[in-house]
């Protein structure tokens, strides 16, 4: 999943903050998920279910109606005219960004939000609302579907409210009852069950003829490896390669371990190098290799346990790496291609000499302030 902040004009004159998720492939459908808690990142459960969706190629773009992830008021109560039109805003900007969302999603008092809005956003097919308080707000609408999601144990907006809001909507209608979830969905479970069923409840209702074409992520130049931060966990990082993207992380507890850590990376590129030419090797002297694998673990050892190393103090990179040849060949092949894995390009770069020249982005916001700022003229020279 590749996560990205954005921002929005609202009604009024006020500026919405917002979270779009989009999956890794093209999205089949673009959802709206509107809320009235803080922001997205305090509530766990719209990051879950917005995660859980676009594992289903369902992008989502989520935010509060405080915009700038204030407080969104009193989530017990109905909606209002500046929700609403918030929405259609929203609504408005996939519209003309990405595509018009075809999914509808309330949690607490954006349930009512959603349902008002509907009518607007005419390509809506489906609406969810969870954990909502009842309005006067009803789906007029033909051809749009409801799925009205509630705990029984909801102790901030009543299950009473789902009975309302089932009763006063037109069929086709859901109900689903989240037994044993709190108001916010907080345990991590209760949030992927509504979100895998959500998701497979408004697959029923999504034209595949006409789906949502947003655009993918653009890929990097030739040659070039970009990594930016997916906004998805605190350490998730996004690795676009040419047009394959690749997710990485800190492993727990430090991190969400959504993905390899930058040194799994490494071993992985070690692996893959020495697996391809020892292949290329064997292919070029018609010997018969079947199948390579190759088995690697870092770690971090004092200087002093290792005898072959120049270094005698303090601690090094240790990669043991462990090559299994399948295939019917003698021993001679088998040692002889023991030494060629020590010939593959990304071994030898570990081994010599390398310069990382680093600099800062032209145009990057600290660039131009380093730039632009004011040359001192007087005072001591700094030490």
């Amino acid at each position: 999943m590749h996560s990205e902040r954005l921002h929005f004009a609202g009604s009024g004159a006020t500026e919405l903050a917002g979270r779009l998720d989009l999956p890794e492939g093209t999205p089949r459908a673009f959802a709206l998920f509107a809320h009235c808690f803080p922001s997205s990142e305090d509530v766990p459960a719209a990051a879950r279910i917005s995660e859980v969706l676009t594992e289903h190629d369902i992008a989502v773009l989520r935010f509060d109606f405080a915009g700038r992830g204030g407080s969104g008021g009193d989530c017990a109560g109905t909606t209002s005219g500046p929700d609403v039109a918030d929405l259609v805003r929203a609504a408005d900007f996939l519209r003309t960004h990405h595509a018009a969302p075809s999914i509808l999603i309330g949690h607490s008092r954006g349930g009512t939000a959603v349902l008002a809005a509907s009518e607007h956003v005419p390509e809506t097919r489906a609406v969810i609302t969870i954990g909502a308080p009842a309005g006067t707000e009803r789906i007029h609408r033909p051809g749009t579907a409801l799925l009205v999601m509630h705990s029984p144990t909801d102790d901030t907006v009543g299950i009473d409210n789902a009975r309302q809001i089932f009763a006063a909507a037109r069929h086709p209608k859901s109900f689903l009852s989240l037994d044993g979830a709190d108001h916010l969905l907080s345990r991590q479970s209760d949030a992927r069950f509504a979100a895998s069923l959500l998701a497979t409840w408004a697959s029923r209702y999504l034209d595949e003829n006409t789906a949502a074409q947003a655009p993918t992520a653009p890929a990097s130049a030739e040659g070039v490896v970009e990594v930016t931060g997916n906004g998805a966990t605190r350490f998730g990082q996004r690795i676009t390669l040419g047009r394959h993207l690749i997710t990485a992380d800190e492993p727990t507890p430090v991190g969400d371990d959504t993905g390899p850590s930058p040194y799994d990376l490494l071993l992985a590129s070690l692996g893959a190098c020495t697996s391809m030419t020892l292949r290329m090797y064997a292919d070029r002297k018609q010997w018969p290799l079947e199948n390579v694998t190759v088995s690697l673990r870092h770690s971090r050892i004092h200087a002093a346990d290792c005898e072959d190393c120049e270094t005698r103090t303090g601690r090094l990179d240790k990669i043991e790496r462990v090559i299994h040849l399948a295939g019917v060949l003698d021993e001679q092949q088998r040692q002889r291609l023991l030494d060629i894995a020590d010939r593959c390009p990304v071994h030898r770069t570990l081994h010599s000499e390398i310069v990382v020249d680093t600099a800062l982005a032209a145009g990057d916001p600290a660039d131009r302030e380093t730039r632009d700022a004011p040359t001192a003229t007087t005072g001591p020279a700094p030490a």
